[in-house]
């Protein structure tokens, strides 16, 4: 069983206000009942055994297959000797093209995941005097960048690709993936933060009424009371430590029919509980308050006629960067026109509301006092989702610092 962290759990105060065949199969001859002890394999020593699956995770490849490179490439429009800020490392996969179709350009590789910093140091020998790796969640930057030389103005473009790596996302041992079992973790940064509350403490601490308010505001799930209170009946028989528990606990507060009933967006049947493990991921992570304050951090850096590049995974994030892009109160509720609040009344997704607010609005609204939006959103061609199957959701924002 996962040992539970030290910190008091707490609700985040956030400032946005808007709340293959054979794996399923496997899950389906796992299914846990929640008045049946929990029979599944536990790793003795948690830590080394993450560390053991992060080095065997490193010599695969390719780690992570980076989204929509040459459409960044072609909008970040780098120059030779600029400097360029690569907010979220990750794999390497942006920074390397970078690297590979710009001379003499210098990037500044940051990432809150010490596994990616090691990696950015390993290009940083690569690429001698041109990489600069930082280790740091966005909301650190501010201190930590000045060290290296970079203040207001310092940055000719930079890009930020939000959401979780896929090398995070295949490791077991990290507990992202709802596919394979591993302890139920989530953190992004736990080797650096070891006390913070991890995904196996917040279902296990937090009332079932809050359960159900993290699910419906960063899962968008339809369906929180039900999930919520599975997850409070079975924990009250034996705590929840690992994915497939968890995955199975959720699955079992629907029919069986409904088990895979979803559908993703290339019509690939989809997990009930993929919204629950997206929920909680963003939860134990802060990843919209830290998002916010990586674009803060790329609008302060950013020189003016800067570039900026934002890679979403999901209409929270997307949401967020074109807010703060339009230069709109992000404490105040979306604005939305008679005809987006009827369809809203009447069932439709939210994700429809957004596409048809790009639609209506045109080119108004898409400039504030600080960017000039280059073009409305870009999503990966057909070959490339066909090719990675994980660009599905990818939406890219670009803009100019004013």
């Amino acid at each position: 069983m996962v040992t539970p962290c030290k910190w008091t759990l707490g609700l985040c105060k956030d400032v946005i206000p808007d709340h293959g065949s054979r794996m399923f199969r496997r899950c389906r001859r796992k299914l846990w009942h929640p008045l049946r002890p929990y029979t599944g394999s536990v790793p003795s020593n948690p830590d080394s055994e993450l560390k053991n699956s992060e080095m065997s995770t490193q010599s695969k490849r390719p780690l992570h297959t980076p989204v929509m490179v040459k459409e960044l490439l072609q909008f970040l429009d780098i120059k030779p000797g600029q400097v360029v800020l690569d907010l979220t490392f990750g794999a390497g996969g942006h920074s390397k093209a970078i690297l590979l179709s710009v001379p003499d350009v210098m990037v500044v590789a940051a990432d809150r995941d010490p596994i990616a910093f090691q990696m950015a140091q390993r290009l940083a020998e690569e690429y001698p005097g041109q990489v600069k790796p930082v280790l740091g969640r966005f909301s650190e930057l501010n201190n930590l960048l000045p060290t290296l030389g970079l203040g207001p103005g310092g940055v000719d473009a930079a890009l930020l690709d939000a959401g979780c790596s896929s090398m995070q996302m295949d490791s077991a041992e990290r507990g992202f993936s709802l596919s394979k079992d591993g302890p139920l973790d989530m953190r992004m940064d736990r080797d650096r933060y070891p006390d913070m509350p991890c995904a196996a403490d917040v279902v296990n601490a937090l009332d079932q009424q809050a359960l159900a308010s993290i699910l419906a505001a960063y899962g968008e799930e339809r369906h929180t009371r039900k999930i919520a209170a599975a997850i409070a009946q079975a924990r009250s028989v034996y705590p929840i430590g690992r994915t497939l528990q968890l995955a199975s606990i959720v699955a079992g507060a629907f029919p069986a029919s409904a088990m895979y009933a979803r559908r993703d967006r290339l019509q690939r049947p989809s997990h009930v509980a993929t919204k629950t493990f997206q929920a909680l991921r963003i939860f134990v992570n802060n990843e919209l308050n830290e998002l916010h304050a990586g674009l803060h951090v790329a609008q302060t850096l950013l020189g003016p006629k800067g570039r900026l590049c934002v890679l979403t995974f999901h209409s929270l994030e997307d949401r967020l960067t074109k807010r703060f892009l339009r230069g709109e109160d992000l404490a105040a509720p979306p604005r939305r026109s008679i005809r987006q609040r009827a369809k809203a009344q009447h069932g439709l997704e939210r994700e429809e509301h957004e596409e048809e607010e790009e639609n209506e609005e045109g080119e108004r609204g898409r400039e504030s006092a600080h960017w000039v939006s280059l073009k409305k959103v870009i999503k990966p061609c057909e070959e490339e989702v066909q090719e990675n199957p994980r660009a599905r959701s990818a939406k890219l924002r670009t803009a100019v610092r004013r």
